[in-house]
């Protein structure tokens, strides 16, 4: 039986993002994002999250926020592997203007709506979502996100303290990721071109740079 790597995909997404990746002798599992506990810490969200890897010195594959809540897990759980794709491993890689709102809780003072569609071209250019199936997908993602899940989570991710990482973690990361910019991580593997959503339209390249590392 082959082994299983565990996928945990961005905010407000569903298993789709992973369906391109193709990382052969492996199997991908998909854990599904949780409705928040009202004040839940991000460490006892984690802990639930961790639930369904059962495996010994399993391989964790985090995107955006989920390889944050990725390393969030390996901290209370032993793993042989973790993999984050554009995503963040600690406070300082992190975007100014997210420290900042965290700082001045402007996620609480201005709650988030549904994107309307006057600027979800603008969200998508931010995204890296260009062609029309792409484009579907995040509109998917917007109509379905759990309102309570996504505010819960932007508060997670303004506020990360975290600046402990796990040994031998990969970090995949674009050039081109207007979400998290490139020049602010340290020592990541460069997907030329590579946007928010290239776990998706590059999926080819992620999964060979994956099976090299493995």
């Amino acid at each position: 039986m082959e082994p299983t790597i565990y996928c945990i995909s961005g905010l407000g997404a569903d298993e789709r993002i992973f369906s391109k990746l193709i990382i052969k002798g492996y199997r991908l599992q998909h854990i599904p994002w949780l409705p928040p506990v009202a004040n839940e810490s991000i460490e006892a969200y984690a802990l639930r999250m961790a639930a369904p890897i059962q495996d010994e010195n399993a391989v964790l594959i985090g995107v955006s926020f989920g390889g944050m809540m990725s390393i969030e897990i390996a901290k209370q759980k032993a793993l042989r592997q973790i993999i984050i794709i554009s995503s963040v491993k600690s406070v300082t890689e992190l975007p100014a203007w997210m420290r900042a709102a965290g700082k001045m809780r402007l996620n609480k003072m201005f709650p988030l709506v549904r994107p309307l569609s006057l600027i979800e071209g603008v969200a998508n250019k931010r995204l890296g979502a260009f062609t029309p199936e792409e484009k579907e997908i995040a509109r998917a993602y917007r109509k379905t996100a759990n309102e309570a899940y996504v505010q819960w989570a932007v508060d997670k991710i303004v506020n990360w303290k975290n600046i402990w990482q796990p040994k031998g973690i990969l970090h995949i990361h674009g050039d081109a990721d207007k979400i998290f910019p490139f020049q602010k991580i340290k020592e990541p593997l460069l997907i030329h071109g590579g946007t928010h959503f290239m776990v998706y339209n590059k999926a080819d390249e992620i999964s060979q740079k994956i099976l090299d590392h493995l």
